[in-house]
């Protein structure tokens, strides 16, 4: 995969690079190499030539500047929880892993505001922040493992990203070196900014293509001090889209409202070995609806509202988690579901997204396709905002299927995304594996624009090569 513009590491130049910088923060080891080979993207491996991790800003810096002078390609790595192949070292070169830039900081509390470094785990936040009565919301179902700055490069979704919004939405600053070695702030703390292009929404999203993230400024909100859980049923997996509309409809905001049909559940409660549901898993599909505010009489108001609305939609049994393990546990199922699926089978995982009342029609169609070319096909994701990941697994499909005809159904699916008003990626990005579908879903005269930003920032193409294009 190396293009023939980019310098391999031969012994000249791995022997210049050990010069510059100190033993612990280069990798050489095939261990560590294979390491830092993969994402959670299907079972996709390229290995790097050498591992770096630096320490601090001046260290990224100085490789930057190395590797733009010998056309070395770079890959900026966070957890490697990714599952569009955004963190696959496709082009060789140096994997840059930002694990040891894992600072807080500062806590502004008064503005509500937090700076933490890029290789920050992402749960983190929260746990720093919950006893100042704060509360950073985008959290993706990954946040105990994922890295912010592979969250902001990404603009990680979440559960809650339907009453919330997504990473993007509380990012207000980044510090990021640019592909020649310079370190800028792409904005400033504050609420607003009109002061020239908005640099900092361009990069959140970018997935490591313009600039490697070291700094992240996010914007925080007041800690809600209640929650409710439902955990609802439905026979039908269509009614159970089509009550997620009618929640909206119906002047509800849930925090998080998530879908899961039935097999997302059991390969779940398989993984967990244990069902927090305590129910008989004998159901379609199932809904868990958060809600949470200040108010105790007021969500308790919404929640019977919330219960007159899925009873209008077929709905069987409502669990009522009203205590915090209960309501743990639950998250705890849906979050475990996409790695549960992963270790079940070789596995493909599209991120589709579709204006919320068009979700009942875009699972029938994937059912119907499923059945028509005979594969399994696991759906679940955040229904509040019409987000669904269809895991297609591999099982005991032929390889010819997998390699040659699986593209074809994975395009028919786009193109009825694309009639439906959505899009190929809601949240994991396009990365690796989802480059030759953009043409779908973007024009040729905006897939140009695209390759021109990238040009401006990066015109020898050293930053995380061959993505999104």
């Amino acid at each position: 995969m190396m293009n023939n513009h980019y310098q391999r590491l031969n012994s000249s130049l791995s022997a210049e690079l050990a010069n510059l910088f100190p033993t612990e923060t280069l990798f050489w080891d095939k261990e560590r190499l294979m390491a830092h080979s993969h994402d959670e993207t299907e079972n996709l491996t390229y290995l790097p030539e050498a591992v770096f991790t630096p320490q601090n800003v001046q260290q990224l810096q100085m490789l930057v500047k190395w590797a733009a002078k010998n056309k070395i390609p770079l890959t900026t790595q966070g957890a490697r929880t990714g599952l569009a192949g955004g963190a696959l070292p496709v082009s060789g070169g140096i994997a840059v892993s930002m694990e040891k830039m894992n600072s807080i900081i500062s806590i502004d509390a008064d503005n509500l505001q937090i700076t933490v470094e890029s290789g920050l785990i992402t749960g983190e936040i929260n746990r720093a922040i919950k006893d100042l009565g704060l509360f950073y919301p985008a959290e993706p179902s990954s946040k105990d493992s994922s890295f912010i700055g592979g969250n902001v490069a990404t603009n990680a979704g979440g559960a809650r990203a339907v009453k919330y919004g997504v990473t993007r939405d509380y990012v207000l600053n980044l510090e990021v070196i640019l592909p020649n070695g310079e370190l800028i702030w792409t904005g400033a703390n504050t609420l607003k900014n009109s002061t020239g292009y908005n640099l900092t929404q361009l990069i959140a999203g970018s997935e490591g293509t313009l600039a490697i993230i070291t700094k992240v400024v996010l914007k925080l909100v007041a800690l809600p001090t209640h929650r409710l859980l439902l955990w609802a049923e439905f026979d039908d997996i269509l009614e159970a889209g089509k009550a997620v509309t009618s929640v909206f409809k119906g002047g509800i905001l849930p925090a998080a409202i998530e879908f899961m049909e039935r097999e997302a559940v059991e390969v779940g409660i398989a993984y967990l070995n244990h069902n927090p549901t305590g129910k008989k898993l004998d159901k379609a599909a199932y809904l868990l609806i958060e809600l949470d505010g200040n108010q105790p009489e007021m969500l308790q108001k919404d929640a019977e509202t919330l219960f007159g609305i899925l009873q209008q939609h077929q709905v069987g049994e409502i669990l009522y988690a009203d205590n915090a393990q209960q309501q743990e546990e639950l998250w705890k199922l849906r979050r475990c579901i996409g790695h549960a699926v992963k270790i079940s089978s070789i596995y493909k995982e599209e991120d589709t997204v579709v204006p919320r009342a068009q979700l009942p029609a875009l699972i029938l169609f994937i059912k119907n396709l499923a059945n028509t070319h005979q594969f399994k096909a696991i759906c679940y994701g955040h229904a509040g905002d019409g987000n669904l990941h269809v895991n297609i697994l591999r099982g005991n499909l032929p390889q010819t299927f997998w390699e040659e005809e699986l593209p074809k159904i994975i395009t028919v699916l786009f193109e009825y995304v694309k009639q439906l008003g959505g899009t190929i990626s809601g949240e994991h990005g396009i990365g690796w594996v989802q480059k030759n579908y953009l043409p779908i879903v973007c024009s040729p005269a905006h897939i140009e624009l695209l390759k021109a930003i990238k040009k401006a920032f990066d015109p020898q193409g050293i930053l995380n090569p061959n993505k999104i294009f």
